[in-house]
């Protein structure tokens, strides 16, 4: 297939792109804007193939996308390009609803008038994956997990750009015959995560002996998925998932922030071990994220049974390749922690 991938320069997106290039033999056009956490050092490992092109455009920018449908004619699209850092849309919301309610609305609708112009089984084919998070879905008790029925009930700016996004995309396949399948995953992690995000913040803090920030009491749960199985199971969706449903993508590797800390600092103590003491001396407890949701859990038996697909990694044999590859990886990372230095963003300023 020739698939139009957004966003593939950002994190997901980027191991999309590997994927497909480099082990499934399709082919990739991929689509983006390369804000702050897109670069194209991600993908530098597909980046001379034939099957792989890069078009640097906005998706909020109609005529571009349009055009790109024109001269590329896709068989998919998988549709990742998003700002996806709550603590970025807390303190500044108008981008998250420029790219992922305004940018989806726009890749709905170009990506409508390219499949009413195909025939045949070209027209059969086309599938068009909205890639999305299990955080629309709001916050979870001690019990339970995130089926697909599961009311939406978003709490930040940022899982709110993401739900309108979920039901305009939904809406396109009712109203218009789109065929759009829907994905919903738990918190991904591994190789090319930008540094601001939890994980390879606290392995860069740790290098660095910086201080370890721990919102609120650490005790937030979140169900881990690597990066790479989310990228397999978005394959699996675009090529055997059914048009109209949603999808939820987990890893049933659930772990509260404070325990995944404690997994990085025992790592870092193994793998990159520092005269000063123990990585865990570096944990600081900082005040919470305004309005954090308490546990997210995914229940990923609907993708596991219909489609067949599984996780390959547990959150152990996971979290130990990413610790390594950041270990082994400072050319990639070293110039994204020159612009961005791991300072705590999402603060709400003070009245009075």
């Amino acid at each position: 297939m020739k698939i139009l991938v957004t966003g593939g320069a950002g994190f997901i997106g980027s191991a999309v792109c590997r994927l497909l290039v480099g082990e499934t033999g399709d082919q990739v056009v991929n689509v983006d804007k390369l804000t702050y956490a897109g670069t194209l050092t991600s993908v530098a490992e597909v980046s001379d193939s034939p099957d792989y092109v890069f078009v640097q455009a906005d998706i909020t920018d109609r005529a571009a996308i349009q055009a790109i449908f024109e001269t590329h004619k896709p068989d998919a699209v998988l549709h990742l390009a998003a700002e996806s850092h709550v603590d970025r849309s807390i303190v500044g919301a108008g981008p998250f609803i420029d790219t992922n309610i305004v940018g989806t609305y726009v890749m709905l609708d170009s990506a409508l008038d390219y499949w009413r112009g195909l025939s045949g089984e070209a027209k059969d084919a086309f599938r068009f994956v909205h890639v999305s998070t299990d955080e629309v879905y709001g916050s979870l008790g001690a019990e339970g997990l995130f089926h697909e029925t599961t009311p939406y009930a978003p709490t930040s700016p940022y899982s709110s750009s993401k739900a309108a996004a979920d039901h305009l995309a939904l809406a396109w396949f009712h109203t218009y015959g789109l065929p759009v399948l829907v994905s919903n995953c738990s918190n991904n992690y591994g190789p090319y995560h930008f540094p601001e995000k939890l994980i390879p913040l606290m392995i860069l803090n740790g290098l660095d002996r910086k201080a370890l920030p721990v919102y609120g009491d650490g005790a937030n749960i979140r169900d881990w998925l690597f990066v790479e199985d989310h990228a397999r199971a978005l394959r699996t969706i675009l090529e055997s998932g059914r048009p109209g449903e949603k999808y939820n993508v987990g890893g049933r590797n659930e772990r509260s922030n404070l325990q995944v800390v404690h997994t990085i600092c025992d790592l870092l103590d193994e793998l990159a071990p520092s005269a000063e003491g123990s990585h865990r001396d570096l944990i600081t407890f900082v005040a919470d994220r305004p309005g954090h949701d308490r546990r997210y859990a995914i229940d990923a038996t609907k993708l596991e049974t219909e489609l067949g697909w599984r996780a390959r990694e547990t959150f152990e044999t996971g979290i130990r390749k990413t610790v390594e590859w950041y270990l082994a990886r400072a050319d990639w990372w070293g110039p994204l922690r020159e612009a961005y230095d791991g300072r705590r963003l999402g603060l709400l300023a003070k009245a009075g």
